[in-house]
């Protein structure tokens, strides 16, 4: 599985209703299955973004589509950054010359 941390802000739409917010989180954990994905962790944080989530996909088409189908909803908008692991690091230092 890839590791992935999604960055999120509310749209207009998502703080109007944001009462919903940890109903809404729950329905999106049950639709990453449908991804095949797997949400692990979700927090609402304070500053720049508005949730954080860590979520894991079998690849990156896996990724991208729960991230495009979550995006639809309209009330987020996120950033997904890839994330590695100690082991993956250590990997991708190996490569190196």
């Amino acid at each position: 599985m890839v590791t992935y941390i999604a960055l999120s802000n509310f749209t207009d739409q998502g703080i109007r209703t944001v009462k919903d917010t940890t109903k809404r989180a729950d329905a999106v954990k049950e639709a990453a299955k449908k991804f095949g994905a797997t949400m692990t962790q979700i927090y609402w944080t304070l500053g720049k973004y508005d949730v954080v989530a860590i979520i894991e996909a079998p690849d990156e088409t896996s990724a991208t589509a729960f991230a495009l189908a979550i995006g639809m909803a309209g009330n987020v908008r996120t950033q997904t950054l890839r994330a590695f692991s100690k082991d993956e690091m250590n990997g991708i230092l190996g490569k190196m010359a």
